[in-house]
This record gives C-alpha cells, structure tokens and sequence, in this order.
C-alpha cells in the first residue's frame, strides 16, 4: 500500500456560486486545482446563471456561512484567503470579522466583486461603506477593476495614465497592496500593482480577440492566492497570475449563447 503523500497548500475561497461554472466558486477551484493547491469554499450566495447573464441570486445566512468558515479553518486551516461576491452589508461584515478574529494571519485578496461580466448587480449598495471600511483594511492585495474603483473610490479611469491615481486611492482605504485592473480599456491588456511603499509596476499582455472572458476576474484574484500559498511574495504572485489568466483567456471557449468562460486548465491542453 502507498504512503500517504503530504498535503498541498490550502486556499480558502469565500465566494457566490456560478451555476454555469465559469465564475465564483467554480472558477476559484479549478484555478486552484491547476496551480497545485487544494482549494475549499464557503459559499456566500447562490446564482442561477449562464453564458447569457444572471438570473437570480439568494444569500446564505450569515450563519451557514461563519459555520462552513469555522469548519475549515478550525480543523484544516489555509495558508491563503481569498473573497469574491459577498452580496449584502451583512454578508460582508460577517466575512470581515471572521478575518479580523484569526490568529493566525495568512495573504488575504479581496476581489471586491460589484458587477457580473453581463452587467448584473452582485452587491447590494449598502454593501459597499461595508466593504470599504472593514474589509478592505485587512487585505493583503485588492483587485478591483475599473468599475470596481469607481464604485468604492469615485475615480474614473478611462484611459492609462489615470491608473496610478486609482491605486493611491484604492490603497488609502487600507490594503497593504492594490492591484488595478485596466481590461475595460483600449489597447493592451493592462494590470497596475501599487506595493506599500508607494512603488508601482506595469504587467501588459496582449488583447487577444476572443470574447470568451467570463470569470476572468475570479480566476485572476484565485490565481494570485493560490501563489501566495506557494510561498511567492506579491510582486511575484501576480506575475505568475497574470501569465496564467493570460494563457486561459486565449484559450477561453464557446459555451451556451453568451459569452463562454476562460480555460483553467489550458496548459493541461496545451502540454
């Protein structure tokens, strides 16, 4: 009989659910899977949704979710967190204080997810002065994109120059680092990272021609908790992330009528 192997580093996803399996849960643990972590989930919300949009979504209680975060990390624990759609006011401050009470503090990224790739609302206006004031303040990096910064922040981004402002004013509501995300605009596809001392750096890659994205952002804050675990320090995590999302959107597929989801498992297709 064989030994049993050690385990791989844990990443905890705290997220929504995509029924369509591009994005949310879904899309975190199949990132975390091809980057050789073990991925877990509390799940916060539940959508109906496809290619074409979101139908429908139903939080959780507050209460199935502090349980399925005891659960974990009580008795496997993480070694990374990382939050997507959280949904209400309630939702999030539930979530912010679970982390603030951990002892044991490990990389945390915060997608603070708004809106779905079709445009659908995924959090509740009262969220957001929730999302801003506790939650924010204990990430180790946030990734928001441009809409995202718009919303938590006021600043409009609309073209490259300007992401250097969206930094500043993203990190001055408290995470250590802030990673902008400059897909909506022309051009090249590119990311921003604005480190704690106030030093900036450029990840570009090319804009390749295929509308087949859902989940990109997802994939993208997954990818970079997933090398956080692997022992990589931010700057380097997200270099490695970028290049993987870089890869599954080329390889992103048609599924359903809408837009289809990007490819976690391309260099498994491509080896």
């Amino acid at each position: 009989m064989a030994s049993p192997s050690s385990a791989p580093p844990r990443v905890l996803t705290i997220a929504g659910s995509d029924s369509g399996g591009g994005a949310g849960i879904q899309a975190d643990l199949k990132t975390m899977l091809a980057l050789g972590t073990h991925g877990m989930s509390v799940i916060v919300a539940v959508t109906a949704q496809n290619s074409v949009g979101v139908q429908g979504y139903w939080e959780l209680p507050v209460e199935a979710v502090v349980a399925q975060y005891r659960s974990v990390v009580d008795d496997i624990g993480v070694q990374a967190v990382k939050t997507g759609m959280l949904a209400s006011a309630e939702l999030v401050e539930a979530v912010a204080s679970l982390l603030a009470e951990s002892t044991e503090r490990v990389p945390v990224v915060v997608d603070p997810v708004g809106v779905s790739k079709h445009g659908d609302t995924l959090l509740a206006q009262s969220a957001v002065s929730v999302l801003r004031d506790r939650l924010l303040p204990q990430a180790t990096l946030a990734t928001p994109n441009l809409h995202e910064v718009a919303q938590l922040t006021g600043v409009e981004v609309t073209r490259e120059a300007e992401l250097s402002d969206a930094a500043k004013a993203v990190q001055d509501l408290g995470p250590e680092w802030v990673l902008i995300k400059g897909g909506h605009l022309e051009g090249d596809a590119v990311d921003l990272l604005r480190g704690p001392d106030g030093a900036e750096r450029l990840f570009r890659a090319p804009r390749y021609d295929n509308r087949h994205t859902h989940g990109t952002g997802c994939t993208l804050a997954s990818a970079i908790a997933s090398h956080l675990a692997l022992g990589l320090d931010v700057p380097d995590a997200v270099a490695a992330s970028k290049e993987y999302i870089t890869g599954a959107i080329a390889a992103g597929f048609p599924l359903g009528s809408g837009i289809g989801p990007v490819d976690h498992a391309w260099r498994w297709r491509t080896a």
